[in-house]
Parts: C-alpha cells; structure tokens; sequence
C-alpha cells in the first residue's frame, strides 16, 4: 500500500501561481506522500515533453513514483471521424504517459458537463458502444506499453457500479479496469459503501477523497455546495472528516487484498496543503489501525 496525492488536489494554489507542479512534487514528498498522480489541469505535458521529462526526473530524485494520469475524455461523438479524432488525441496523451513511466491512465468516456436528461441510463445505454469503441482502441494502443487504461465513476452518467462494471466487461480488455473513487459514487446517489464493496475487485488504482452530504429539502446555505443526479448536496471535505464512512471503506479495501496506490484528493474549502496532508495522514493511520480478519 502506497499512499500519495493527485495533484488535482492543489488545483487552486496552482491556479493563483502559488504552487507549479513540480512544488507539489516537491510537497508531498516532504509531507510523507509516497506518489503523485498527475491531473493535467493549471500545466499540461502533452505539448510539453520538457516539463514531463522534468517532472519524471523530478520525482525519481524525490523517490516519488508517478501512480497515475488523468484526463478528461468524450467518446459520445457525432460520428465516426469525431469519434477516432478523439481517440488520436488520447493517443498523444499515452505517449507522454509512456516517456514518463506511468502506468495506468485514466480517461472519461463521456463529458462531465451535461444536461440532466443526459444523466440516464437511458443515454447510457444509447451511447454505449461509442463507449466501447473509443475505450477498445484506447486500451490497444496503450497495452503495447504495458499501460492500463482506466474509467473512473466519475461524471454524472458512468458512475454508479453497475455502469461501471458493464463498461468493463463490454470493453473485455486485460488492461482496462476502474479507478475507484471511493467518493464520487454520491454524485449519482449511490451508497459509497456498496460501490466500492462491488467494484474493488476491477480496481487498478484507488482515490480516497470525502464530502459533507445533505439531503435535497435541507440546503445548507453558502459554501462551494453542488447537486446530485438527485438534487442531493455534496461538498468536498478533508479525508476524514465528511459524513463518508471512511474507516470502513478503508477495512472493505484492506480486507480485499488491494495493496497498490491509494491517492488523496482534496476538493474542501479549507487550505488545500492542511487539507491533503491531514487526509494523507488519517488514510495512513486508518489503514493501520485497520484489523483484517482472515477466513
């Protein structure tokens, strides 16, 4: 078990200048992170094989590895060229991932973005083979690496398990599997619980972040708040100390015999540097403190 930081999680001192991304290399190695996952917002290496050859020989002086990249990602194109066009350009972004060292990749298949008619299964199940397309090709081009390509539960349409799952399976690739947020299941209403118990065993890399959950009828007032599917509230909190069973997510995934990355993403209000290193320290103890009972 390996416990490190995306870099989305300091996507804010970056914005204002504050932190480059080699700052947070240089920070989560002095704060007891073991990896970073690569999130290219605020910097971007896909143009830029300079900075991703620095930052892979950045991290190899701190004795950090790089866990992981992520990256947004639309296969629900119009037609067929769209479709491929936006294969190519993930393409470009596995090449760099490849000169880095990294292993797994992660990519969307449909935007983030939507309207709420588009958050069914419905368009699910409408658009699922451009899905499958796009994921196939991707995962191909990539298993000439050793690279494994990855769907996140992320988003507001593939993101409950069953989704996720069928993806997986419809894909039918060695090299594609989850990443496991084990937060963003609420995003689409489901028990966190139930999504990381059904899907651990498909994970390739594990994200630990947390939020404050209210229901629809109660609207807490001001604060960096967002809907569900559901109109539920959910804000991000610091690992730990959202209303998100933490202690038992982290027993669910010990107990399965998940020993790779464990990544913290902070997306609260409070300090993003107090903010991820008291979440990368309490999944560190948590997991510790965590008793396995063998059958």
């Amino acid at each position: 078990m390996k416990i490190g930081l995306s870099t989305y999680s300091m996507v804010k001192k970056m914005k204002t200048n504050e932190m480059s991304v080699l700052d947070v290399l240089d920070w989560v190695a002095e704060n007891g992170g073991e990896h970073v996952e690569l999130v290219p917002y605020e910097f971007s290496v896909v143009d830029n094989y300079e900075l991703a050859t620095a930052i892979r020989d950045k991290a190899k002086v701190l004795g950090l590895e790089l866990s992981a990249y992520s990256l947004p990602a639309n296969f629900v194109q119009e037609t067929e060229e769209e479709l491929l066009a936006e294969v190519e350009r993930l393409k470009k972004h596995i090449d760099v991932v490849h000169h880095m060292g990294i292993k797994i990749m992660r990519h969307d298949v449909t935007l983030f973005t939507m309207p709420k008619e588009n958050m069914t299964i419905h368009y699910y199940n409408e658009h699922l083979d451009k899905m499958v397309r796009g994921s196939q090709l991707l995962a191909d081009y990539a298993n000439q690496f050793g690279i494994t390509t990855t769907i996140e539960n992320h988003g507001f349409n593939v993101q409950t398990s069953d989704r996720v799952q069928q993806l997986i399976h419809a894909v039918n690739r060695d090299n594609f599997k989850t990443t496991l947020d084990v937060g963003n299941f609420l995003c689409i209403d489901e028990d966190p619980l139930v999504g990381v118990k059904k899907n651990l065993p498909y994970a390739a890399t594990v994200h630990f972040k947390d939020f404050y959950i209210r229901p629809f009828y109660e609207h807490p007032g001001g604060g960096e708040w967002f809907t569900t599917v559901h109109d539920n509230l959910i804000r991000g909190a610091i690992v730990g100390h959202g209303d998100l069973n933490i202690r038992q997510i982290v027993k669910l995934v010990k107990q399965s015999g998940y020993d790779g990355y464990l990544t913290i993403e902070f997306e609260g209000m409070e300090d993003c540097q107090t903010g991820s290193k008291i979440g990368m320290d309490n999944v560190r103890r948590f997991w510790e403190e965590c008793e396995v009972v063998k059958s």
